[in-house]
């Protein structure tokens, strides 16, 4: 099956040969490197594949090509070259320097980066990179670019198996042996960066933390209950949930609280960036109708896609749930420019009541209210 265009794709190629590095970063196979082939592939003639130079940070040999490099050596390697691109950089110590070097004494030249861990490649980039790149997050194929490139009917008709197996590009693109691409993704190559860490000493435990928060996603999470759980302390649980966080395995959303004072102030969620491996780190791949957790994957699978909507058409949210002492909740809450869009997900709408509380309604300005379901997810989403 072809590859499915990145929206990213329109926004980086506009960007090329302005000056400045162009970055982008995501959990490991998620499409970046991918990305950067496909901008290279439909360039017009006027550049050749003798002036792309393409290095692999994860092959130890042309990564000493960057390591602890001058203004001599990339002189030699560079001659020549019109575009560089520096796949996985934060395999390369100091590359932030590097980089910095390339942009200031190669102004002809376009460079390309892609890393996979913010927690490694953030600091190196952040500071040197100040004023010199463009960075975007990449995530697995979402509903509007399946919605672009496939059309209506294929968006529809792959509904289950994306709240299933999820949407990164090898598993939307494969036909076969799909549970094995998710059991290998969830494995530890998803997140082998920070095992290099010497502060993740134990992945045993990591593997425990990612099946206890699989299981409770939509739910609040303590990470006091998560430890006795999984037989470690509080620390280590916000420690690792953090790096994780970092790796784009799972992100945070917090309990929204200004007005009320039963509303509860330090409550969270977590959630996966992608269904596919929550449900490999359960290993749960039976189909909707036999299963009791749709509710949370349906929560989890919309609130993620919107995320993604909301990344790649530059709408800056706040987003958060919200819950009181009573137990009345709502489910998710996007923030723009102080006014509050509040949404409740429903896998099944016949089931349970959908009505938004009196006393949220009443203690923050209310734009819209949206229950959102399988027959209208989709204003929200393309």
């Amino acid at each position: 099956m072809a590859l499915i265009k990145r929206h990213l794709e329109k926004v980086i190629t506009d960007l090329l040969f302005g000056g400045k590095a162009i970055v982008v970063i995501g959990a490991r196979q998620v499409g970046k490197s991918t990305l950067f082939k496909q901008i290279l592939g439909r360039l017009d003639k006027s550049i050749s594949k003798d002036e792309v130079l393409a290095i692999d940070c994860d092959d130890p040999e042309q990564r000493a090509l960057l390591d602890n490099a001058n203004i001599a050596t990339l002189n030699q390697l560079l001659a020549g070259k019109r575009i560089v691109m520096v796949d996985e950089a934060q395999r390369i110590k100091g590359i932030g320097i590097t980089l910095k070097m390339i942009i200031d004494h190669f102004n002809d030249i376009q460079l390309l980066v892609t890393g996979s861990s913010s927690f490694l490649l953030q600091g190196q980039l952040n500071e040197p990179l100040t004023g010199r790149k463009f960075e975007y997050h990449l995530y697995p194929i979402s509903t509007q670019e399946l919605y672009e490139d496939s059309g209506l009917i294929r968006v529809k008709q792959t509904l289950e198996s994306r709240l299933i197996y999820g949407s990164y590009p090898d598993v939307v693109a494969s036909e076969k042996n799909i549970r094995t691409l998710l059991m290998n993704l969830s494995g530890s190559y998803m997140y082998q960066d920070l095992l290099s860490l010497e502060s993740v000493r134990k992945p045993v435990l990591l593997e425990k933390l990612l099946v206890a928060l699989a299981l409770q996603v939509g739910s609040e999470v303590s990470y006091n209950e998560i430890a006795q759980t999984i037989g470690t302390d509080n620390k280590t649980v916000e420690k690792y949930i953090d790096l994780l966080e970092k790796c784009y395995i799972v992100f945070r959303l917090n309990g929204l609280s200004r007005n009320l004072r039963n509303e509860l102030k330090k409550s969270k969620k977590i959630y996966f960036y992608d269904n596919g491996i929550r449900n490999a780190v359960i290993q749960q791949f039976a189909p909707a109708d036999r299963r009791n957790d749709m509710g949370a994957l349906w929560e989890n699978f919309f609130i993620s896609e919107r995320k993604k909507y909301n990344h790649y058409n530059g709408k800056y949210v706040n987003v958060y749930f919200w819950r009181t002492n009573e137990q009345q909740e709502i489910d998710y809450v996007e923030e723009c420019d102080g006014t509050m869009t509040a949404f409740e997900m429903k896998w099944n709408p016949k089931k349970g009541s959908s009505s938004f509380p009196k006393s949220f309604l009443e203690a923050y300005d209310v734009k819209e209210t949206v229950v959102i379901t399988p027959e209208n997810y989709l204003d929200w989403l393309i």
